[in-house]
């Protein structure tokens, strides 16, 4: 079900890591924090270290001083460390100062609550896309997804959306970042998924994922330009294989998803 990972590059330096302007103890600090998913509380600096690459001396520097700001809290019985409040007071802050969810809110679960379906709505985040809110149309058809959550590029109509509206030469960037945490004999079919998906955006304006990311799941995304052009945020609608079908989202929840962003980027008027 969708990329299997070598390695994961949302923990890696990065596209610009040979610019000078770049600050690699910084994006090391970063790396740290990113390590922590869903689901892990406690993280030592061993496995830290196998998630991050980097070696262990380092890593034991950076927990040190993330703790010590309050980013990462050290539990000494356990010789482990959890995120500190001051990651939260980030996001907190991210939130606040952005006004597309509360924008988009209302609208997403009025399209859930039409298609029997979830409506999210993410932004990239190195090779995953992170989820800022999702609405659930059917409480019986759990996704196990909730904001911050982290989703696929590759095989996900979110990631694809997003990929589909990059220019030429990022999306053929991202690509190769793919390629490089891919296990090399699922590549081709990835590849030609997400080339598949720029080509459905330019016939339809959305993209999908009809089974490839979950087996029971069809879905539709769409891409949200900032007014600048300078960020990309994506919207999708994901239903069941069971009631969906790929012409009901040509048809029905598509359309009407365009409809949801084109309503949200004349309410922000593409500033987010």
């Amino acid at each position: 079900m969708g990329n299997s990972r070598r390695s994961d590059p949302a923990f890696a330096l990065g596209g610009n890591a040979n610019d000078p302007q770049f600050v690699t103890a910084l994006a090391r600090g970063l790396a740290i924090l990113r390590c922590f998913q869903h689901g892990d509380k406690y993280l030592g600096n061993q496995e830290i270290a196998r998630r991050t690459g980097l070696p262990k001396a380092t890593v034991s520097r950076l927990t040190f001083t993330l703790a010590s700001l309050g980013y990462l809290s050290y539990a000494q019985e356990r010789e482990k460390y959890a995120l500190g409040v001051a990651v939260l007071s980030l996001g907190r802050a991210f939130m606040r100062g952005n006004d597309l969810v509360a924008v988009a809110r209302p609208l997403m679960r009025e399209l859930a609550e039409y298609t029997q379906a979830a409506v999210m709505l993410g932004t990239t985040d190195g090779t995953r896309m992170v989820l800022l809110e999702i609405c659930q149309g059917d409480p019986t058809f759990a996704l196990k997804l909730e904001a911050g959550s982290r989703v696929q590029h590759g095989s996900t109509a979110l990631g694809r959306a997003d990929l589909a509206a990059r220019p030429p030469e990022v999306f053929e960037r991202q690509l190769a970042m793919l390629e490089a945490e891919c296990e090399p004999e699922l590549w081709p079919e990835i590849r030609a998924g997400l080339v598949q998906a720029r080509a459905d955006y330019e016939r339809y304006g959305f993209c999908f994922s009809l089974g490839d990311w979950n087996p029971d799941v069809f879905a539709v995304g769409v891409p949200l330009y900032s007014e600048d052009r300078s960020r990309i945020f994506a919207f999708n609608c994901s239903g069941r294989v069971s009631t969906v079908s790929r012409d009901k989202l040509i048809h029905d929840f598509g359309p009407r998803l365009i409809a949801l962003r084109n309503r949200v980027d004349e309410m922000t008027g593409g500033q987010f």
